[in-house]
């Protein structure tokens, strides 16, 4: 673990600062580490995705005797170490054995230690330089689409689901810009086994760790063209940009419970926050489209005719007699008069 570093002057506490914990966090630095052996298939894969994260993405040229899913090494000190000293959340390793080539494993990060990791393999694959056509700007968040029932399903495509969303988002926004979104990700798979279709999770004879019976995932990444359509809503057309991916699942080690609880807690909301709805939703309130904040009050039901009123000697009732003095009254008045 890294020793604890004592700001020497204002710009090296505005970098420690800028480290951290905050309610909304930047967008996650990825490092992408090289193995022993890797090949042309990995090496090109990594630079691909290297181009869609930029510029939040370093990038460790020398190999690195580097095993992820091996506890016994000392890999895992060795991507704490990498987090703290880079100021990263997220590893892509790339590793090619005999028995698993061309593999391409995901590590997250959460305060310096090890989260999670998924190890998926690369089997086709076609790059930028494949398309002729034109490519987004880099920098730029990516519209992210997945179109399978699997990633709200199944476990192991619900961690590839948010492992991959976490890789490819860039920073938070408060509104979009139509124009400023440049490029889509799609992510599909397979067709769905019959032995996942029908359940949540894997029926008897197929366990979470078969990733023979799991169909592969497909990742394309396509340019957004507006083309006038009469209204005010463009046309909207997809250019595929590359680069083209087809996964395969392989090992995967899920998040330990409590260090999980941990990421996942969530700062209290200010008052404000609250009011404009974003909390907890309360019963009876609502905001409306302008922002207001509206509630209903319930009462029981109320007989008007008990209701009190201010006494006015105009309004009072009385009977015929009462009537016929104050007129008798009235005559005198004005004969006197």
């Amino acid at each position: 673990m890294l020793r604890a570093v004592k700001a020497k002057n204002a710009r090296s506490k505005r970098v420690l600062d800028a480290r951290l914990p905050k309610e909304v966090e930047d967008a996650r630095t990825t490092i992408f580490v090289k193995g022993t052996h890797t090949g042309d298939v990995l090496n090109s894969v990594m630079k691909e995705l290297m181009a869609l994260k930029r510029p939040h993405a370093i990038a460790f040229n020398k190999k690195n005797a580097i095993l992820p899913f091996d506890t016994s090494s000392t890999s895992h000190q060795s991507l704490e170490f990498w987090a703290g000293k880079n100021d990263a959340s997220m590893f892509v390793v790339g590793q090619s054995t005999k028995k698993r080539p061309h593999g391409l494993s995901f590590v997250r990060m959460y305060d310096g230690r090890v989260l999670d990791m998924l190890e998926v393999g690369i089997e086709n694959w076609a790059g930028m330089s494949s398309f002729k056509t034109p490519k987004s700007t880099p920098g730029h968040k990516p519209l992210m689409h997945f179109a399978s029932e699997l990633f709200d399903t199944h476990p192991r495509f619900v961690q590839l689901k948010s492992m991959l969303v976490d890789f490819f988002n860039g920073e938070e926004i408060d509104s979009i810009c139509l124009p400023g979104i440049e490029h889509v990700i799609s992510v599909s798979c397979a067709p769905t086994p019959s032995t996942l279709n029908t359940a949540t999770l894997p029926t008897s004879g197929v366990t979470q760790d078969d990733t023979a019976s799991l169909p592969k995932v497909h990742v394309r990444t396509y340019t957004i063209k507006l083309l006038a359509s009469g209204t005010r809503i463009p046309r909207v057309e997809l250019v595929p940009m590359g680069p083209s991916l087809d996964l395969v699942m392989r090992r995967h080690q899920p998040a330990d419970s409590e260090l999980w609880k941990q990421a996942m807690k969530r700062p209290k909301l200010k008052k404000t926050e609250v009011e404009r709805g974003l909390g907890k939703k309360k019963k009876n309130l609502e905001v409306d489209d302008m922002g207001d904040l509206r509630g209903r009050v319930h009462i029981a039901k109320q007989d008007l005719k008990k209701l009190q009123t201010r006494k006015m000697k105009g309004l009072k009732g009385g009977d015929e007699n009462q009537d016929e003095d104050m007129e008798d009254s009235r005559e005198v008045k004005r004969q006197k008069v």
